[in-house]
């Protein structure tokens, strides 16, 4: 049932959609019907494929970086006030920042390659990582830790028998949230400069007046986030069964 409830969500909207498209008239330049997007698909399948897994690429690759920075990024705050005081703010400040305003300059300094669009994936997905994991770890009972440490536990035990394990709930929720932003990061990568990418193949196709392939392409992305969202929800579940979390998804 549960899986059935997201199928019907999504034929109910592409039916409104359709509906819409013929009870108003609009024009397909406008806004395509569903079946004008599956026969853009379906005239360049390869393409759009190829395209997707370059938008894949770049996600995915900015996505695990920005773990790798920032677990240990969140362990530094949270173990050092003078650290959280130096580090905090400028986070706060780097995630203020539009990232369409930094992408230019990022394209200058890195080119047109994957390099720019990973690096914008990771300026987008680094905030909430690193709030999340500095939130969890903070999160551990006082009388838990007085327990571990009356045991002669060592503080490489605390670390990853009891800190590391009752903040891995909320570590899984910065990381969903930056699942999702990390496509959107390699899409701005890709606007302001790739020959490659569902970012890109919308811009041209935008350019171009092609509305039903921008659509295609979006729907793709859309699809890209989906099954990336659930990939982490399905290794929450495997990793921290005991999360209430991932019980609504």
């Amino acid at each position: 049932m549960k899986a059935a409830l997201p199928v019907l969500g999504l034929l109910a909207i592409i039916g409104l959609w359709w509906l819409a498209t013929i009870v108003f008239g609009i024009e397909p330049l406008l806004v395509p019907s569903p079946a004008d997007v599956v026969t853009s698909f379906l005239e360049l399948p390869g393409y759009l494929l190829e395209q997707t897994l370059v938008t894949l690429w770049e996600a995915v690759s900015g996505f695990a970086l920005s773990i790798v920075i920032g677990v240990p990024l969140a362990l530094l705050i949270v173990g050092s006030s003078v650290l959280e005081r130096m580090f905090y703010p400028l986070l706060v400040a780097l995630n203020a920042v539009p990232k369409v305003a930094i992408a230019p300059i990022v394209v200058v300094w890195f080119g047109f390659g994957i390099e720019s669009k990973v690096l914008m994936v990771v300026l987008v997905c680094l905030f909430p990582i690193v709030i999340s994991t500095a939130s969890g770890m903070r999160s551990t009972p006082q009388e838990l830790v007085e327990l571990f440490r009356s045991l002669d536990a060592t503080r490489t035990h605390e670390f990853f028998k009891l800190r590391l394990w009752h903040a891995l709930p909320q570590i899984f929720v910065g990381l969903k949230v930056s699942i999702t932003l990390a496509v959107i990061g390699a899409v701005i990568g890709e606007f302001v400069g790739a020959d490659a990418g569902l970012g890109y193949v919308i811009m041209v196709s935008g350019g171009s007046a092609d509305t039903s392939l921008a659509f295609a392409a979006m729907a793709l992305l859309a699809i890209i986030s989906v099954a990336l969202f659930y990939l982490l929800t399905w290794a929450e579940r495997k990793l921290v069964p005991w999360s209430e979390e991932h019980r609504v998804l």
